[in-house]
């Protein structure tokens, strides 16, 4: 049974009155959805040979005259007005005379495909694609780049704001120095190239992902690129004021405690929080928390009355 050959600009996607900028934006959409390596579905192969086809021809202004003039049966045509064999022979951009692919980039961080198209032949879409060409050995098909891991890596709240080498140990034995930068966030990845799964047929191994998660600390808060932290205080101090110790993620610091300050009460100490992405630092913020005394002597008692008496105050009258 006879099968219709498929047009061309259906193909694609476009008009026939399409530029080739639209042309070949379509064909770098398409191409990236549909290479067998890249998607899995039985069908990808076909579509992929079909939209290559397209755009080399397409791509191509003399290709593309014959093709609008003759439809279907350009080749024909072309090739009995040539006297040989028809634009598949040679003379085609890409070399070699297997038609010209223009060329994916590499893979992203989230180990997909990114695109960052040049001008490349065939053999240069699929090397950086999928590794070096076709039939490596004589074995047939392509090499391909194996795929990304990712894995969760456990950093101290002091150890992610200092950064610096670190000595991770994975769960299937693995051992990496790692060099963390500092102020790295919870969430964030730190790629190690090359140590991922291997490749296929020869090609590239793929990459290993560590994402970061912080470990609680039991006195410091990480809150955007700022630091929180509890600022214990003893009654009198806070009624009268007070330069107090407070800790820092580099050691301790001393804040002014201004009189009359309830809990909750937040001091900033600038500078002293998280490191930013532009060589930056975040603030410290010292929150107040009232601490009074478990047991009381009696002198400290007796005065503890002493105000109770003389004192107008009550804490729950709204203000």
């Amino acid at each position: 049974m006879a099968v219709s050959s498929p047009d061309f600009y259906e193909v694609l996607g476009v008009g026939r009155d399409a530029s080739e900028d639209e042309i070949r934006s379509a064909y770098r959409r398409l191409a990236r959805q549909n290479h067998p390596d890249v998607n899995k579905d039985p069908d990808a192969s076909r579509r992929f040979s079909e939209i290559s086809e397209a755009y080399e021809v397409l791509r191509d202004p003399e290709q593309r005259a014959q093709y609008d003039r003759f439809g279907p049966n350009w080749r024909a045509a072309s090739a009995a007005g040539a006297g040989g064999p028809g634009p598949r022979g040679g003379g085609t951009r890409g070399g070699g005379g297997g038609g010209g692919f223009e060329g994916f980039g590499g893979w992203d961080d989230d180990g997909g495909v990114h695109v960052d198209f040049g001008d490349l032949g065939g053999d240069d879409l699929f090397e950086q694609l999928f590794g070096r060409g076709r039939g490596r050995g004589g074995g047939g098909g392509f090499s391909a780049r194996g795929s990304d891991q990712e894995t969760v890596v456990e950093l101290s709240l002091e150890d992610a704001y200092r950064g610096g080498k670190q000595r991770v140990r994975l769960s299937d034995g693995r051992d990496y120095e790692v060099t963390v930068p500092p102020g790295v966030r919870d969430g964030q990845r730190i790629r190690l190239a090359g140590q991922g799964a291997p490749g296929a047929r020869g090609g590239a191994p793929g990459d290993l992902f560590l994402r970061v998660r912080l470990k609680p600390h039991p006195r410091f808060r990480l809150v955007g690129s700022d630091l929180e932290v509890d600022l214990p205080v003893a009654p009198w101090e806070a009624a009268l004021g007070a330069s107090v110790p407070v800790s820092t993620l580099e050691g301790e610091a001393t804040v002014r405690v201004p009189a009359g300050s309830s809990s909750g009460r937040r001091l900033r100490l600038r500078g002293q929080g998280w490191p930013k992405s532009d060589g930056g630092r975040g603030d410290l913020y010292a929150v107040v928390k009232i601490v009074v005394p478990r047991k009381l002597s009696d002198e400290e008692r007796r005065l503890y009355e002493r105000l109770a008496e003389v004192s107008d105050f009550d804490p729950r009258r709204r203000r």
